[in-house]
């Protein structure tokens, strides 16, 4: 090996080697993460969680360790990736969305785990009840029904004379799958507009249903709030302006990429809360004990650049509403 490989492979590891020399150490907590997601876009949900870590008491590599499972997008690997977490006995788990929570259920009920999910965490099968969740889980969520139905309402109220809309989701299984079409369509009946449902959970779904929207000249799509389409973000914004086809989003994010609209739970907020409850749990507190957290911050904002090349006046009664407009 060349003198300078050396030094760059030295540079790379060697930074690593104090946190990992930590985590053996007797009485140090080592808090397992566990994502679907890549470190790359999840730069500012980390950011976020050692800040409400910080808060606790705990800053990494002091007196906490954190070891990171990337599933790299590929949700198939969370349940090896949780079952390495779990012969490694970390103190606590934190489940960055459902299924990671499930994945991680299934292999442990000792280990507490801390979420943040965008489902109903009872519909899952995650916890009992939201006030006593009972077992070795408990977290934060953001319902995203809720906010869907909220979406539509603001879309339509941006489109006041659209009348087809539709919305890409994930599904989330069947019971949820079949209450959220009903919940979703009755509001779209209350206003007098037409949702269709589009199921994708790959690049090439996202693509044909763009197509289809094109041919049948659907006006707005509603984009669910998964980590599935923050993932792929770059891809339906592109589409979305190749299409001149007006969307509205789940997170700030999305609006400051150039998406035409967000509206959604703080992001920033619902993590610093799912660390606060890891460093809790830490202390002592059962997840058992813990009610699972409702989000409670919400922001709307509007992207008057990409307004402006779809052609589209935004009503002033939405930019009364907006938390935040983007120039």
């Amino acid at each position: 090996m060349r003198r300078r490989d050396f030094i760059t492979l030295l540079g790379s590891t060697a930074a690593t080697w104090p946190l990992a020399a930590r985590a053996q150490q007797p009485g140090l907590p080592v808090i397992g993460y566990l994502s679907p997601s890549t470190p790359g876009e999840r730069a500012g949900n980390l950011q976020d969680f050692r800040k409400g870590l910080s808060e606790m008491g705990y800053v990494e590599g002091r007196n906490v360790a954190i070891e990171f499972r990337w599933a790299q997008n590929d949700a198939r690997r969370l349940p090896e990736l949780a079952a390495d977490l779990v012969r490694r006995r970390v103190a606590v788990i934190a489940a960055a969305g459902g299924n990671a929570a499930g994945a991680a259920k299934a292999l442990t009920s000792t280990i507490p785990i801390v979420f943040g999910t965008a489902f109903d965490p009872v519909e899952a099968g995650l916890v009992a009840s939201l006030n006593r969740p009972g077992g070795n889980l408990t977290g934060v969520v953001s319902l995203v029904d809720e906010i869907e139905r909220k979406q539509l309402g603001l879309l339509h109220e941006f489109l006041p004379r659209a009348t087809r809309f539709a919305v890409l989701w994930n599904g989330g299984g069947a019971n949820r799958a079949r209450k959220s079409i009903q919940d979703l369509q009755a509001a779209a009946q209350s206003i007098g507009v037409e949702v269709e449902f589009y199921q994708a959970s790959t690049n090439a779904e996202i693509d044909a249903t763009f197509a289809d929207l094109v041919q049948k000249r659907t006006d707005g799509l509603v984009v669910e709030s998964l980590f599935l389409f923050r993932d792929r973000r770059p891809q339906i914004l592109t589409l979305a302006a190749r299409h001149a086809i007006p969307v509205i989003y789940g997170g700030r994010a999305d609006a400051e990429a150039g998406g035409l609209m967000s509206y959604g739970a703080n992001a920033t907020d619902n993590t610093r809360q799912q660390a606060i409850y890891v460093g809790r749990v830490l202390k002592g507190e059962k997840p058992a004990d813990l009610p699972i957290m409702r989000a409670t911050r919400f922001e709307f904002l509007i992207n008057l650049q990409t307004a402006k090349t779809l052609g589209i006046e935004v009503p002033p009664t939405l930019l009364a509403l907006a938390d935040e407009v983007i120039e």
